[in-house]
């Protein structure tokens, strides 16, 4: 009996030791690291929602900025990070995207823990005020006209920017020629400039250049108009078969613990119910609207497959 009561103690001990880890991450500084420049769509989402979870977990929450190939460089280190949970990625769809259309190092569902969905971002369709194409239809007219002439800007390879483009080229019957970059910065000014005729970045980068009228945004990337841009038309009033799939998520490498996860999908719950939070968002169209794991990690499979069925009606090389 002694030798059953005993085992019974150490199963209870095993089983009580990632609860009581949990509980007592963070134990050092979390790192969050970015896959583009400062001043994109998730690096801004990643500094809206980083200080509040400092503030729950009592221990500061740093970014890493690492740019470039759609985000994979970032998505790399990730994978490859020691899974306790201290180093995070906030992920654009460019996660899933960059295994499909290019050489990526990692696998998108196997090499990450899916810890949360954050929300989504609105993006914009836009061009260069010199252009003076005012309106979608002039630009998909403009761009059957100009043909591989006829240039749009993303943020790399595998990248959302990218894949809605992909997209919105698709729907639109039309053949741009690609120019990658490293951020929406970059990809900004060479729209700003008429270098590449148009592209598809986050409404919160691109909002400032719009107010100055250095850009003319000529639809929005979401199910309905956006407040911010309420007398521009979405994506789908002029094109109506046009697909996007879009989500900003944490992850972390695969094999954290589990308590651990469920822990950071909590906390981001409360952070993304702050008012301040919802405000912030507000102002650059992003929504909102949290995952928890096991649900996130379903979505990110399901986005795998979509994203494969749009690689192959493209022709993209895998």
């Amino acid at each position: 009996m002694k030798t059953i009561a005993t085992w019974w103690c150490a199963v209870g001990l095993v089983a009580a030791a990632p609860l009581a880890y949990a509980q007592e991450w963070p134990t050092r500084p979390v790192r969050i690291v970015v896959g583009f420049s400062p001043g994109s769509a998730t690096d801004f989402t990643a500094r809206t929602i980083g200080p509040k979870l400092s503030e729950i977990w009592k221990h500061p929450v740093v970014y890493e900025n690492r740019s470039g190939a759609g985000g994979s460089l970032a998505f790399a280190m990730v994978a490859k990070a020691t899974p306790d949970g201290h180093t995070l990625a906030l992920i654009s769809s460019s996660l899933v995207a960059t295994t499909i259309i290019s050489s990526a190092s990692y696998d998108a569902i196997k090499d990450f823990t899916h810890v949360a969905q954050v929300g989504y971002s609105t993006s914009v369709v836009t061009t260069s005020a010199s252009l003076n194409i005012r309106s979608l239809k002039e630009l998909i007219a403009a761009a059957q006209a100009g043909g591989g002439k006829f240039l749009y800007g993303t943020t790399g390879a595998g990248s959302g920017t990218h894949m809605a483009n992909v997209r919105f080229n698709m729907s639109a019957n039309i053949k741009p020629q690609h120019v990658a970059f490293k951020g929406q910065g970059e990809l900004l000014v060479e729209i700003v400039t008429g270098r590449v005729h148009f592209g598809i970045p986050g409404l919160g980068p691109a909002m400032g250049m719009i107010k100055e009228g250095k850009l003319v945004p000529l639809a929005v990337v979401t199910p309905n108009r956006s407040p911010q841009l309420p007398d521009v038309p979405t994506v789908n009033e002029i094109l109506p078969h046009f697909e996007r799939d879009a989500t900003h998520g944490l992850v972390a490498p695969a094999g954290i613990p589990r308590a651990v996860a469920e822990k950071i999908s909590r906390d981001l719950a409360r952070v993304l119910e702050l008012s301040d939070v919802r405000k912030t968002f507000d102002a650059i169209s992003f929504t909102p609207a949290h995952i928890p794991p096991d649900e996130y990690h379903k979505m990110i499979v399901r986005l795998q497959a979509n994203y494969e069925r749009v690689a192959r009606e493209a022709g993209l090389k895998r």
